[in-house]
């Protein structure tokens, strides 16, 4: 076999070894991966007209008349804040699926243990968050290992197990029936001087690829 015959040989398999390599690539990413969600949920009033209100076809414009600018559509979906609600998927198992609102944050927030404080140069802030399961499963995880905070340097806080007069704290599990609500506090412990800007919390005991997450201030 000539030498001009096998680097030719050898080209293909590597152009098809690449394309392969691309391919799969592709696949994977088809399926999505980890994600942060900030869009809220729309809820049935916003997004339908009030009941026995009267709809009519728009007037004409003068002929004359500019048309209107036109913004992107991302301008017109603002990240969710605190009172919205972000409907969450678990990665684990596929019927597993919540409504999860971050309804407060408290901070500081002082401890209800007069034993145990935050550290000195420290203080607690606390969540709470509303959880819903809308699949044909209960929730039952530990919602606060599935939570945290980010100040606006984007250094992230995790939850400490601290109890605070804000209000009671989830327990460990927390078991919430499919349709039903509940409701509880998740508290971390922030250097003072933090500006707290985010809020995060995803399913499957915060091990979920798709992350809620809130704007805070």
């Amino acid at each position: 076999m000539s030498a001009t015959i096998r680097r030719t040989r050898r080209t293909a398999a590597l152009l098809l070894g690449a394309t392969l390599v691309t391919l799969t690539a592709t696949a994977c990413d088809s399926t999505g991966g980890p994600s942060v969600s900030t869009e809220a949920k729309q809820t049935p009033a916003a997004t339908a007209p009030a009941a026995g209100a009267a709809t009519s076809a728009p007037a004409a414009k003068p002929a004359d008349s500019k048309p209107a600018e036109t913004k992107p559509a991302e301008a017109a979906k603002a990240p969710a804040k605190v009172g919205d609600t972000i409907a969450l998927k678990s990665t684990l198992e596929k019927g597993n699926t919540a409504d999860v609102t971050a309804l407060k944050v408290v901070d500081p927030a002082q401890s209800s243990n007069e034993y145990l404080h935050a550290e000195d140069g420290k203080h607690y802030v606390a969540v709470q968050f509303q959880i819903k399961p809308t699949g044909a499963k209960a929730y039952s995880e530990a919602p606060w290992s599935a939570a945290k905070v980010i100040d606006d340097q984007g250094q992230a806080y995790g939850p400490t197990l601290a109890e605070t007069k804000a209000g009671p704290s989830f327990q460990t599990p927390t078991n919430i029936a499919s349709g039903e609500t509940g409701k509880g506090f998740v508290v971390f412990e922030v250097p003072n001087g933090t500006k707290l800007d985010k809020v995060q919390f995803s399913l499957d005991n915060g091990f979920a690829d798709q992350v809620g997450q809130w704007k805070l201030g």
